[in-house]
């Protein structure tokens, strides 16, 4: 079994339909997240998942009133909490300004679990759009999340509507560099 097809399928969809995601299913994504490598096992993710209508507009609204969203019957939002890995940040407010390394190395962990989570959710048939066009101080309130907690990410998960075309992706010879970042060549291929 390759992981390389769910990858090569995924894409970010906004257009679903209104069948539901069921329990298990959804408890199978946030099992595929759990799973998920972290620093020091320190496991920093925790996730909210949202169903109700009005919870989904209310996300889709301090998201830069992004409405596709509140189609998705089933928003994931992604929190990584410092607090997992460093304890003496326990009254420390995190925002996208936040200077302290420790923080983006929680954001750093809880991104390896949601990747995990939409490209489980990419091979059960399930569509995802990884949202992050929103402010901390707008969205903490709607979903009651403390000010040492940082969201990383709504999911809006649910079965496609669309079927996007692959977006140009570049070639590794356009990214792959060895042993030294001035060391750049063909060896990667296109």
């Amino acid at each position: 079994m390759s992981i390389l097809e769910p990858i090569q399928d995924r894409r970010s969809v906004r257009t679903y339909t209104s069948r539901p995601v069921n329990e298990q299913v959804a408890n199978e994504l946030l099992e595929a997240a759990r799973l998920a490598p972290s620093g020091s096992n320190a496991q920093p993710w925790r996730f909210i998942v949202v169903r109700s209508d009005a919870m989904r507009q209310q996300l889709a609204s301090v998201c830069h009133d992004q409405q596709w969203m509140a189609e998705a019957p089933v928003h994931i939002v992604c929190v990584a909490d410092v607090q997992a890995q460093f304890k003496e940040y326990h009254a420390l407010s995190v925002d996208e300004c936040s200077p302290e390394p420790e923080v983006k190395r929680v954001i750093r962990c809880t991104a390896i679990g949601i990747e995990h989570l939409v490209l489980q959710a990419q091979s059960l048939g399930l569509s995802t759009c990884w949202v992050a066009w929103f402010a901390q101080e707008d969205i903490r309130p709607v979903l009651g999340i403390p000010e040492d907690k940082f969201i990383v990410a709504v999911i809006t998960v649910g079965y496609s509507d669309d079927r996007p075309a692959p977006r140009p992706r570049k070639g590794l010879a356009e990214i792959v560099h060895y042993e030294t970042w001035s060391e750049n060549s063909d060896r990667a291929g296109s």
